[in-house]
């Protein structure tokens, strides 16, 4: 049975099926967010500058707080962390969509958004340091972590298109509520489940050396010093496509439909992780990585170039195959490297990576597009995947390192 089917020998684990569930319910937000926050601003105000800018100040916000209240959840629990954080969160989403309706200044979006992001619950680390535990050792662990990428990939084939039919069919401001309220009640049923909760680790005294306390290495991953700016890179080029794929379908006529083409990208990366995930690999797991961005990267160079929406949704499907198994490889060589006790926290370095390459790209693909429009938006895409290639082939050493290595850095060996 796990030979044929190990998604599902995973997913039979004591409490994995539950835990997984309401992880990827609190993750619909990640797709919808972002998207929301550009539909709703970009309505009322007709400024894709403004709207991008807002959207980056809630990526920043991720960016900056996640990796400190990932490594609080690893040494206090993750339950002791998401409760305040989800709360925070709701109030700040309600000022966020209030102040938009109620035409208040920039700054006050710009506030709302970026205490929003700070307050985001970090479900996918928790998710895959949960699994991690459950399955220490065990050769299913790829097939886990497959698995919630591919849900991410789901996420990303349904938020979109949700996101953007409430925002444009309903009322602009229903995708932001509804991304809002799945990552509220998301967070709290994944709370609720204590039996898989990892054990807190109180952090350790440093090690002493002569005297004096040694401290470990900053990062609780030596490959973090290669993924971080590729994971940047790959972040901002995601954001351009988003910004550059709505104004591309608004100008051709069928706004609506870019919700629908971004589906498509992310149909065809959950196709690919499921392919990625039933297979066993022989392949070092750091070429397989360079493999798969350097080819996500080739494609998204393309989608400039394309005529129409029909021809861009047919490469973006085809182009989407090779992301899914690009951040699972990346999740991987994290989980390979983590020092004992900061395996969260590695996991939230690379959303925060994401993320502050989310705001970033957000920020200047708004202002590319307000001058330029769609196309030259999709030559900054072009131009985003090209830096995240570079700096995977130029920090590809430190995805070598081996996990003793890392283990031995962290005892200040």
């Amino acid at each position: 049975m796990t030979r044929r089917s190990p998604y599902r020998a995973a997913l039979a684990s004591p409490g994995a099926l539950r835990f997984s569930a309401a992880g990827f319910l609190g993750r619909l937000q990640i797709s919808m967010y972002g998207l929301g926050t550009v539909l709703l601003v970009s309505s009322l105000t007709g400024r894709y500058g403004l709207a991008g800018t807002v959207t980056a100040a809630g990526a920043a916000g991720y960016a900056v707080v996640s990796p400190f209240t990932a490594r609080l959840g690893d040494r206090i629990g993750q339950r002791a962390v998401l409760l305040p954080l989800i709360g925070v969160f709701a109030a700040a989403s309600c000022a966020l969509i209030g102040g938009a309706i109620a035409r208040a200044p920039g700054w006050v979006l710009l506030a709302a958004s970026a205490v929003a992001g700070a307050a985001t619950p970090q479900l996918g680390a928790m998710v895959r340091a949960r699994w991690s535990v459950l399955l220490a050792g065990s050769p299913l662990l790829h097939a886990a972590f497959s698995l919630e990428s591919v849900a991410d990939e789901v996420i990303f084939v349904a938020g979109p298109v949700l996101v953007t039919l409430l925002a444009t069919e309903v009322y602009p401001a229903a995708g932001l509520a509804v991304a809002a309220a799945t990552c509220f009640a998301g967070t709290l049923l994944f709370a609720a489940q204590r039996g898989t909760e990892p054990p807190a680790r109180p952090a350790d005294p440093p090690p002493a050396r002569h005297g004096r306390a040694v401290r470990g290495p900053l990062l609780p991953a030596a490959g973090l010093v290669t993924l971080l700016p590729v994971f940047f890179c790959f972040g901002a080029m995601l954001a351009a496509i988003d910004l550059s794929t709505v104004d591309f379908a608004q100008a051709h006529g069928h706004k609506p439909l870019a919700g629908v083409i971004l589906g498509g990208y992310a149909l065809g990366s959950a196709c690919g992780g499921l392919w990625y995930g039933a297979r066993s690999w022989h392949t070092p797991l750091h070429r397989r990585f360079t493999v798969t961005l350097c080819a996500a990267a080739a494609g998204a160079a393309t989608f400039w170039a394309m005529p129409g929406l029909l021809p861009l949704a047919a490469v973006m499907l085809a182009s989407g195959l090779v992301l899914s198994p690009m951040l699972i490889s990346g999740f991987s060589l994290v989980e390979e490297q983590a020092v004992p006790g900061r395996l969260t926290e590695g996991m939230a370095w690379l959303t925060s990576a994401i993320s502050v390459g989310t705001a970033a790209g957000s920020a200047a693909a708004g202002q590319v597009i307000d001058v330029g429009g769609a196309r030259w938006g999709y030559v900054l895409v072009a131009c985003c995947g090209a830096g995240a290639c570079l700096a995977c082939l130029a920090g590809l050493p430190a995805l070598r390192t081996p996990r003793h290595e890392v283990a031995a850095e962290g005892a200040g060996a």
